[in-house]
């Protein structure tokens, strides 16, 4: 087991980290969610599918995807509950869309370019 040794600790440096920590906690509970959500990997292509096309009906989704629509809706569920996406109804046609999520921006930044080992 290794152990931590130092011989003086820099509370400045500790006490700034301790605050700035506090001040981003907003931040730091919001990225956890969207990465809970996003851990997913048909939630994932759901939501760059949406981010793609705009917006997307359930049985747009379930012939793109290869799945049946129950679980398609189990998926869009989650998402809208944890406030990702909105939906708007046209007659009997329900349509989703991305809620404004800047923070997924980057994560399909990923998929425009190749990956590579040294991208990551």
């Amino acid at each position: 087991m290794n152990a931590c040794s130092r011989i003086f600790a820099d509370e400045a440096q500790i006490n700034n980290c301790k605050e700035l920590l506090q001040v981003k906690q907003p931040v730091f509970t919001d990225l956890a969610q969207l990465l809970s959500l996003t851990g997913n990997e048909v939630r994932l292509k759901i939501l760059f599918l949406l981010q793609q096309e705009d917006e997307l009906c359930p049985c747009d989704l379930s012939d793109i995807l290869g799945m049946t629509i129950p679980a398609i809706s189990q998926h869009l569920r989650k998402l809208k509950d944890g406030g990702m996406i909105k939906f708007r109804k046209s007659g009997q046609t329900i349509f989703y869309s991305l809620c404004d999520t800047i923070l997924l921006l980057p994560l399909f930044n990923l998929l425009q370019t190749p990956l590579t080992t040294e991208s990551l």
